[in-house]
């Protein structure tokens, strides 16, 4: 009875140093006797996974390779990547001799191996990738998976600096099912190593260019239990040529035409018109350009705002040109320019824009012997003593010595030419209120001219400084 449990003890020991399975005994070294070998001992266990016990984890490797970068959808936020997925497991217990079957590997159909259910957790589309039927098997009971694999996977995409804009993209793999107890997750390689692979290997070369490759090991907690990742951060910088030069580099011509539209006199008729025609041409512009700006619901490209302000400015510009216009041809019948306005604009606004008020003639006008009446009054009095001496109505009264008289007609001529001529500096110069309303247009049209070099000037070096900080990228 002793030497019966011994043995039984003895037995149970040994299935248990066997593993999950037993090492393989080839009568041969043929092929057919390898086969025959697996198809004895593992085959028929494809549906357990491949542990000593239910409480042993089997550890998954897994590397990646970027192959090519297919595409990248704004509007769905999605990214679309073909990748070569390597999977590396042992089955524990599984071994051969290498002399004494053969081979010290063996490509076996992937149906009869029971393989972990490792998964992408950003697909957003169905799998088209090309089916792999084999799968190799080491003497040592490693498992080499090796299959290409289309990924759509969701993306959140940041356009704000487009078209200098860098993408931040995830990948993570990890079981569907199985928890962290049952199946963790090992990277195989460092990232360094996938990102140099994957840049000679890569086929495309469109508008995305890989940039860096980064991974971390990560745990999802939830309800279920804890379950084993390795994400994957693949980063994306576009190639903004295209960009520039079919969106910037003509916007840039239109919105610098309009600003060296102000160096024509802002009461010429063709002033509006040249502007009329430069908007008129940006809104085509705009909408031929329409299909290559991004659509998202979140953000607005940096690009969009710079569109919207230039034409915004452009209509702005429009309009001041026509109040300029009306206030050269109107100013004379407005009435007095309101108090605030006056010293907002020609106090404050002009020493803004360089344009201080002109000063104070100095010239005075003396008069001998000033009028009694205005000028006008004056000159209404003679002409009826002319005309009534003249006509004869009333005797005239008796002339005065002839040194009198000479120095009197004297008098009259120089009231009449001093009357003549304030009328004419009246008429020349303009009224007080018409040359303030003239001063106004002119300190609004610098002062928007001078908006416009400051708007160029920023939206230049805000560009060339994303560039450059694109191009210099380096994690």
């Amino acid at each position: 009875m002793t030497k019966v449990k011994t043995a039984g003890l003895i037995f149970i020991c040994f299935s248990l140093l066997q593993g999950f399975v037993a090492a393989l005994n080839c009568t041969s070294p043929t092929p057919k006797s390898l086969f025959d070998a697996l198809e004895r001992e593992l085959f028929p266990k494809k549906l357990l996974r491949p542990v000593k016990s239910f409480s042993d984890t089997l550890n998954v490797s897994i590397h990646m390779t970027v192959v090519g970068i297919l595409g990248v959808n704004e509007k769905a936020q999605s990214m679309t990547t073909f990748i070569w997925q390597i999977l590396e497991w042992n089955i524990e217990g599984l071994s051969w001799d290498e002399k004494e079957c053969g081979t010290n590997r063996v490509s076996v159909p992937r149906e009869k191996l029971w393989i972990p259910d490792v998964s992408v957790a950003e697909f957003m589309d169905e799998d088209k990738s090309p089916k792999t039927s084999y799968v190799y098997l080491y003497n040592t009971g490693r498992v080499f998976d090796d299959k290409p694999v289309r990924v759509v996977s969701s993306c959140q995409l940041e356009i704000y600096t487009f078209p200098f804009d860098i993408q931040n993209c995830t990948l993570t793999f990890g079981p569907h099912l199985h928890v962290a107890e049952d199946i963790r997750m090992i990277q195989g390689t460092t990232a360094e190593l996938i990102l140099a692979e994957s840049r000679e290997v890569v086929k495309t070369k469109g508008e995305w260019e890989l940039a860096d490759i980064k991974s971390a090991q990560n745990s999802l907690e939830i309800t279920e239990g804890s379950y084993s990742e390795i994400k994957f951060f693949i980063i994306l910088r576009r190639r903004p040529v295209l960009y520039v030069v079919n969106l910037l580099i003509p916007s840039c011509f239109l919105i610098t035409l309009d600003l060296f539209s102000f160096l024509l006199p802002p009461q010429s008729v063709d002033r509006s018109a040249f502007k009329m025609t430069l908007i008129l041409g940006y809104t085509v512009f705009l909408l031929l350009m329409n299909e290559l700006l991004p659509v998202t619901g979140n953000t607005i490209p940096l690009i969009n705002v710079l569109f919207s302000v230039s034409l915004a400015l452009m209509v702005a510009s429009l309009l001041e040109t026509v109040f300029i216009t009306n206030i050269q041809f109107s100013s004379s019948q407005y009435s007095a320019v309101p108090h605030w306005l006056s010293v907002l604009v020609l106090r404050y606004l002009a020493v803004v824009v360089f344009l201080p008020p002109k000063q104070k003639s100095n010239r005075i006008t003396v008069s001998l012997h000033p009028p009694a009446r205005g000028p006008a009054m004056e000159t209404s009095f003679i002409s009826s003593r002319d005309l009534q001496s003249i006509s004869g109505g009333t005797t005239p009264e008796k002339p005065p010595p002839e040194p009198e008289v000479a120095l009197d007609e004297l008098r009259k001529l120089s009231r009449d030419l001093t009357a003549i001529r304030l009328q004419m500096d009246k008429h020349l110069q303009g009224t007080k209120t018409s040359q303030e309303w003239q001063m106004i247009g002119i300190v609004i049209d610098r002062l928007l001219f001078g908006l416009y070099i400051i708007f160029i000037s920023v939206s230049f070096i805000t560009i060339v400084s994303i560039w450059i900080w694109n191009n210099s990228f380096v994690d």
